[in-house]
């Protein structure tokens, strides 16, 4: 994501500052064990999430994606297992540094500016600062001209580009991504994806969980592949696409049901 500066000037400071905020990465995760119901969710999980760069989570349904982008970003506690962030355990000093945005975007009953002012004030920015920085993150976005629509009534494209804004006004050292274009229109896709290469060449991390395997061809520079609740395949994206490593892979590339 571009800086949300206007000058050279502010974009320095915000590099100065970026140096000096809370880091996550890398984010890594060892045995993790989670269970539902009686059910094996994520059955001893070993990854690691490092900088730079789109790493896709993929895999059939409920192969254990999303459960693991939560549990990663600590918003879930396994049943077993370890999570660290820079080498600790996740602390809520280094929350502002991972934006979350969910499939279904959560909003606030309020303006699309209104959103956004309110996440920057809450991360403590001042009242100035927080108008200055969510009129840029909208502008990011493409949203300007809907800056006093009630966010509620936007288009789902729309809302999901509000969301991913609001993440990237924070600064967020690495943003978590679930099924962002999920049951959108071909031109909303696109809106997003580009906003999600925006992001990657400004620096930040992105993790995407997407079902749609166009869309991590487009993207992705690593993929992590899940099948039952476990990562069975992790590699670079060309490596997995011209030659992955396992049945499930192969036959879930090639558009078979994958039991």
């Amino acid at each position: 994501m571009p800086e949300l500066a206007g000058t050279a000037d502010a974009a320095l400071d915000a590099v100065d500052a970026r140096a000096a905020a809370p880091r996550v990465l890398p984010i890594e995760a060892r045995g993790i064990v989670l269970r539902r119901a009686g059910r094996t969710i994520l059955d001893d999980v070993h990854v690691r999430i490092a900088s730079h760069g789109i790493t896709t989570l993929m895999g059939p349904n409920g192969a254990g994606k999303s459960m693991l982008l939560r549990v990663l970003a600590a918003l879930v506690t396994p049943d077993a297992g370890q999570v660290n962030w820079s080498g600790a355990a996740p602390r809520r000093a280094l929350r502002r540094a991972l934006g979350f945005v969910f499939q279904k975007p959560v909003l606030l009953r309020r303006s699309a500016l209104a959103n956004i002012r309110y996440a920057l004030r809450v991360a403590g920015h001042g009242r100035a600062q927080s108008l200055a920085r969510a009129r840029e993150a909208l502008a990011f976005a493409g949203l300007t001209h809907l800056a006093r629509s009630p966010a509620r009534l936007l288009s789902g494209g729309e809302q999901q580009r509000l969301a991913i804004a609001r993440a990237l006004a924070l600064e967020p050292e690495a943003i978590f991504l679930d099924e962002p274009t999920s049951n959108l229109d071909p031109a909303s896709t696109a809106h997003i994806e580009t906003l999600i290469r925006e992001v990657t060449a400004a620096g930040r991390k992105v993790v995407l969980v997407t079902h749609d395997v166009g869309q991590a061809r487009r993207l992705a520079d690593e993929i992590t592949f899940m099948h039952h609740g476990r990562i069975v395949e992790n590699a670079p994206a060309a490596t997995f696409f011209d030659a992955p490593a396992s049945d499930a892979a192969r036959a879930f590339l090639t558009g078979q049901i994958v039991l």
